[in-house]
């Protein structure tokens, strides 16, 4: 759980930031029209943010999803197995 919230502090993190247009109109004679398109160009721009940020957080617990199969499959071939029980009975003394 405590990796979830770590990615959701770093969403709204990027959210926060990406708010703040990253530059100021350059010309006062904007018609209503171009206000729009640049409000849009800025959501546009939030929503890229966030979208990469997903896909890497995705990669990143698809990566650790497939390593840990990995090592379950590796704990769970025969040899690994009983090599496992037989250490197991030699502590509990069986």
């Amino acid at each position: 759980m405590g990796e979830r919230e770590g990615l959701i502090g770093r969403i709204r993190h990027l959210g926060r930031a990406s708010n703040v247009p990253d530059e100021p109109p350059t010309t006062s004679t904007r018609g209503p029209d171009q206000d729009q398109l640049s409000a849009l160009e800025t959501r546009i721009a939030h929503l890229e943010h966030l979208v990469y940020g997903l896909q890497d957080s995705v990669h990143r617990e698809t990566t650790r999803l497939g390593e840990r199969i990995d090592e379950i499959e590796a704990r769970t071939q025969p040899a690994a197995l009983g090599r496992a029980l037989s250490d197991d009975a030699r502590e509990r003394g069986l």
